[in-house]
């Protein structure tokens, strides 16, 4: 069975780049996004992209209580990712109702435990959801080298960026840094 490379996008949603909880640095990192997407899917890479899924009762959630801003609320126009990047019939969208999904977690294990190369992960934020979900891929698969690219990557703040950066790496997570984030001139 061949190996392959598994490229997860997370969160580039409309609420998370200029929409609710938008920020400049997000903005940013669109355009690398969208070039690391159509270079993984010219190499025959696995394309998996992350939701953040919320509903009416947001703010009654744990998660609301501590960031009181509704976003990604199911069928919004802010749920939706954004326009720009390029999704093609056959890849993979997992809706998940908080920052990690263990669902993804247990779809490593049960579809790609013996096949995977590498994961590599870019997406909002690095500081939240990034950060768990790549924390979830290295229990799910610990032998598996997981990569994060941080500039396809924006934190809440450039700061909390790099603390989760520094973080991953600590759990063994390899962070390329291809020169300095877009948004640090």
């Amino acid at each position: 069975m061949s190996t392959k490379k598994i490229l997860i996008v997370v969160d580039m949603q409309v609420d998370f780049i200029d929409g609710a909880l938008g920020s400049k640095e997000a903005a940013t990192i669109v355009s690398p996004v969208c070039q690391k997407i159509e270079t993984a899917r010219q190499n025959g890479d696995i394309l998996i992209f992350t939701r953040d899924t919320h509903h009416e009762d947001y703010l009654d959630t744990e998660e609301g209580k501590h960031l009181p801003v509704p976003h990604c609320l199911k069928d919004s126009a802010g749920w939706q990712i954004d326009k720009r990047l390029p999704i093609a019939e056959g890849d993979t969208i997992i809706d998940k109702p908080t920052f990690g999904s263990l669902a993804f977690g247990n779809l490593l294990q049960q579809k790609y435990s013996s096949t995977v190369e590498s994961i590599e992960f870019i997406g909002l934020c690095t500081d939240i959801c990034v950060l768990s979900n790549a924390v979830i891929a290295k229990a799910a698969l610990p032998d598996v080298p997981i990569v994060v690219d941080a500039a396809c990557c924006a934190g809440v703040t450039p700061e909390s960026h790099d603390t989760a950066l520094a973080a991953m790496k600590t759990i063994q997570v390899n962070v390329l840094h291809q020169g300095q984030e877009p948004w640090r001139k």
